[in-house]
């Protein structure tokens, strides 16, 4: 990684995995901007020790003026992790328009639109990193998810073909894909249901947000430079 990157996005990144990702890249000396959807979430990011920006990216206006002040203030930034998400299961059946808009908004159109400003920041420096978290969901199928399935499924479609168009710029584009991850969501999950999932694991456990996190920094580091376009599944061998 060149002396002059010193700067990562990380959206979604006041809890779960972007919260430790985030930790991850200060740890090893990145000055870090994490976005949140509420104050609240804000707060948590800079009490973190980041920069902490609030953006709903469901809502046209908040996107614009998350961008805007990107390129007043934000300039300097190289890696962008694409991390923040939303689940409105149902049933395609009883899904409701929003709730499909919603999680499209959210991952896939919010994906686009952020890298689209960022991707202008790279190309200037001639370097960059662009990764974004998926799901195994994408590959799965799961019962309920058919939004999100679709919307991961989308970001890892749009990773691979960035990734051609901009491989020429020093610029490389991956996707990240975590199967069970221990998280605040999983804590709360019935134990019954939680043993059973973990027989269907081969390494007989949920992952934690630290593996993610090691794995992202790593095809942000110049040790990856030669992998793009690629999506990296992070799941304890639950899908092959």
């Amino acid at each position: 990684m060149p002396d002059a990157i010193k700067k990562v996005l990380v959206t979604g990144a006041s809890r779960g995995i972007g919260k430790t990702i985030a930790q991850k890249f200060k740890e090893k000396g990145l000055l870090v901007v994490g976005t949140a959807t509420s104050s609240k979430g804000v707060e948590e990011i800079i009490k973190n020790g980041h920069i902490g920006l609030e953006v709903n990216l469901n809502q046209n206006n908040s996107i614009y003026n998350f961008l805007k002040i990107l390129g007043e203030d934000h300039t300097d930034i190289s890696i962008l992790i694409n991390n923040a998400g939303v689940t409105r299961d149902n049933i395609v059946l009883r899904m409701r328009e929003e709730e499909w808009s919603e999680v499209i908004n959210v991952h896939l159109n919010g994906t686009f639109k952020i890298t689209k400003k960022i991707l202008k920041f790279m190309i200037k420096k001639k370097w960059g990193r662009v990764i974004s978290i998926t799901s195994d969901s994408a590959s799965l199928g799961n019962k309920g998810q058919a939004n999100y399935a679709a919307a991961k499924s989308g970001m890892e479609a749009f990773s691979r073909s960035l990734a051609n168009e901009v491989g020429s710029r020093g610029i490389t584009v991956n996707s990240v894909s975590p199967g069970y991850i221990e998280t605040d969501m999983t804590k709360e999950m019935d134990g019954l249901k939680k043993e059973e999932i973990i027989t269907t694991i081969p390494l007989l456990r949920f992952g934690k947000t630290e593996d993610v996190a090691e794995l992202v920094f790593f095809l942000s580091s110049d040790e990856a430079s030669y992998i793009t376009g690629q999506t990296v599944h992070i799941n304890g061998g639950i899908y092959m």
